[in-house]
C-alpha cells in the first residue's frame, strides 16, 4: 500500500546512523515482543506478509515516530485481535476475560526447532518465465490499497532483468487472502539515473527483487 513506511527514496529524514556494537535489543521488553511475536505466530493464523501489512497500518504520525519493535507490538496486537486469539477488551485491560480456544503453545523446548525449520518463500513449482536475463522491463506503475513489495521509487522505472531467483510466493496476494499465487521472482538492475535523475552517478546501479507480477515487458 501506499504509506508512510515507504521511505525509499524520501529526503528529509537525515543520515543512516550506524551504532557500534549495536545489541540485539536495546531493552529487555523489545526482546519480549520478539518472543510474542515467535510464539504467536507459531499458531498458523496468520503469515509473515500478513504481518508485514498489520504493521504497514499503523498512522501515518504513530509510524514515524515509533521504534523498530513498537512497530512490531502494534502489528501483532493487530493481529491476535483481527484473528480472534483476544479481544479488544482483553488487550486495554491486560487480563483475559475467557479461557484459550485450545490453540496449541509453543514450549520453551520447541524454541530451537522453530527458529531452525525452513520458512522460505521459494516453491518447487513447475512453471515457465516471462522474462530472462537481459530482458528490458518496465516496473507497474501501480497504487495498491493492500501490501506490496514493490517500492514506489521504482515503479513507472525501466529496469534490466539482472538473473531469474526462480518461484516464490507473492507477497501482495499472500497478505491479504492467504493465496500464495507462486510466480518468478527476478533480481533487477535500474540504472541509478533512471530511479533519481542525471545527477545522479552515471556508474551507479539499484538491484531490486521483484516479482512477475510488478513487471511488464519494455
Amino acid at each position: 500500500m501506499n504509506g508512510v513506511h515507504d521511505l525509499g527514496g524520501t529526503q528529509g529524514f537525515g543520515p543512516v546512523v550506524i551504532e557500534r556494537n549495536e545489541p540485539v535489543f536495546h531493552s529487555a521488553w523489545e526482546a519480549r515482543v520478539h518472543a510474542l511475536q515467535t510464539a504467536s505466530g507459531h499458531l498458523g493464523r496468520w503469515n509473515i506478509d500478513m504481518s508485514r501489512f498489520a504493521r504497514e497500518r499503523m498512522s501515518p504520525a504513530a509510524y514515524l515516530a515509533a521504534t523498530y519493535y513498537e512497530k512490531w507490538l502494534f502489528g501483532l496486537e493487530t493481529l491476535l485481535v483481527e484473528r480472534g486469539l483476544i479481544t479488544a477488551n482483553e488487550l486495554a485491560s491486560g487480563r483475559a476475560a475467557n479461557k484459550t480456544d485450545g490453540a496449541a503453545a509453543l514450549r520453551a523446548s520447541d524454541v530451537p526447532a522453530r527458529f531452525l525449520a525452513s520458512r522460505s518463500g521459494r516453491r518447487h513449482v513447475a512453471m515457465p518465465a516471462r522474462f530472462k536475463a537481459g530482458d528490458q522491463v518496465v516496473a507497474r506503475n501501480i497504487n495498491p490499497l493492500g501490501h506490496t513489495r514493490l517500492p514506489r521509487y521504482a515503479r513507472g522505472k525501466r529496469g534490466e532483468i539482472a538473473r531469474d531467483h526462480g518461484v516464490f510466493v507473492f507477497p501482495d496476494t499472500h497478505a491479504l487472502t492467504r493465496d500464495e499465487d507462486p510466480q518468478h521472482c527476478y533480481g533487477v538492475r535500474f540504472a541509478a539515473r533512471e530511479l533519481w535523475g542525471p545527477a545522479t552517478p552515471g556508474r551507479d546501479s539499484v538491484f531490486l527483487d521483484l516479482w512477475e507480477d510488478y513487471l511488464d515487458a519494455a
